[in-house]
C-alpha cells in the first residue's frame, strides 16, 4: 500500500498502532508520519464526539501516542 493512501487513513491499513511500529516496509520518518497522521484523526474524533458527532470507535490516543514515544526512542530521541 502507498504511503499517500496510508495516510488517508491509518486505521484502515493497520489493526493496531503497533502494527505501525513493525512495518518494515516503512521508513522512520514514514511511520512517524503516519502516527502522527493517526494522532491528528483520534484528536479530531475527539472534537467530534464532544459535539455529539461519534464516529467509529478505534485505538485511543494514549495508544498512538504510546507507539510514538517508542518510535523516537529507538531513533534515540526519546522525547515527545
Amino acid at each position: 500500500m502507498k504511503l499517500e493512501d496510508i495516510l488517508k487513513d491509518p486505521s484502515a491499513a493497520y489493526d493496531k498502532p503497533q502494527d505501525v511500529l513493525d512495518d518494515d516496509n516503512l521508513t522512520h520518518d514514514e511511520k512517524c508520519k503516519v502516527l502522527e497522521q493517526w494522532e491528528y484523526d483520534i484528536r479530531e474524533l475527539l472534537v467530534a464526539t464532544e459535539e455529539n458527532m461519534p464516529g467509529p470507535e478505534g485505538y485511543s490516543l494514549d495508544e498512538v501516542q504510546d507507539v510514538l514515544r517508542k518510535l523516537c526512542d529507538e531513533d534515540g530521541e526519546g522525547n515527545r
